[in-house]
Formats: structure tokens, sequence, C-alpha cells
């Protein structure tokens, strides 16, 4: 799912992805995110600026090289393990992650760092990357968000929606 596709459409100066496995309950929680966001633009309820785009990215990693090349900004949803309550939502970046010990990074954290690396060496990164990390609290097979990651989509729309007016 993805607004502004089409193949007039010119690259949006923003991206906000939303990456993870909605397989496994509270690890797809950024394409939860992305996904509400997209309804909420569809039927008025979330007004963006002209210049972002939404993509449910799923579980890719360096395939998203070619979305994330050149933006201006790219804000990421997804699942983080961190020493917080289950549902807490975190604003890093990848200088954060960068510091972690790759057994702590999921495989998208991961996926991510290596994709803008790649950016990097190509000379196309991102400008600038935020991340959204959202605790899980369980990654167990399943479907359903546990209430703590259904409360988290609610909050970490309003900080996105805050964060594409800086």
């Amino acid at each position: 799912m993805r607004t502004g596709d089409g193949p007039q459409t010119a690259m949006k100066s923003i991206l906000v992805l939303g990456i993870g496995n909605i397989l496994l309950a509270d690890e797809g929680v950024g394409v939860h995110v992305v996904r509400e966001m997209i309804a909420r633009a569809a039927d008025g309820r979330l007004a963006l600026p002209e210049d972002v785009e939404l993509l449910d990215g799923g579980t890719a990693g360096i395939d998203l090289l070619d979305v994330l090349a050149g933006r201006r900004k790219v804000v990421v949803i997804d699942a983080v393990e961190a020493d917080a309550a289950p549902g807490s939502v975190l604003r890093l970046t990848p200088d954060d992650l960068a510091g972690r010990p790759a057994a702590d990074l999921s495989l998208h954290e991961l996926g991510l760092l290596e994709t803008l690396a790649m950016g990097e060496a190509l000379g196309h990164p991102p400008q600038q990357v935020v991340i959204f990390g959202i605790v899980p609290k369980t990654i167990d097979a399943g479907l359903d968000l546990t209430a703590e990651a259904a409360a988290a989509v609610e909050k970490t729309v309003s900080l996105v929606a805050e964060e594409l007016t800086r």
C-alpha cells in the first residue's frame, strides 16, 4: 500500500515508511501505523503535507534502496527491542542504532542500516532519517497486535504527524 503511486508521480521529498512482519503480532506494528495513516489520509482525518509519501514496506530491506535514495527526509516506523515497557515509542536516529550490538538489532534494523550505508556509498542517501521504534510485547505468530502495541499505533500516528511539520 502506498500513497502517491502512479507512472506520472514524481518522487516526493519525504517518505514515511512502515516496516515489519504482520504475521508476527507486534513485530508488524510499523506496517499497522502506516496503514492507519493511509486510511486517515484517504478519509480526511489526517492532513499531510503535499510532499509526503506513505509506504507499507513490509519486510523489505535492501529492496528499499531506490525508494529511500535522495529523499530529503525518511521517517521509519518499526518494532525495536529496548529496555522500555511494551508499547513505548522511541524516537531514534541511525546513529542510535549503529551503536547497538548486532545481536540486539532486529532483522529490519540491520537491513535498514545496511540499506542506508549502501545509499551513502552510492552517493544518494536520504538527507535525514528518523526512526520511531515501538517496543513489542510479543513477536509470536499472530495477526493481532497486543493492547500495548495497538495503543502505540495511535500515539505513533500523532508523533509522526508532528515530525512531518518539523
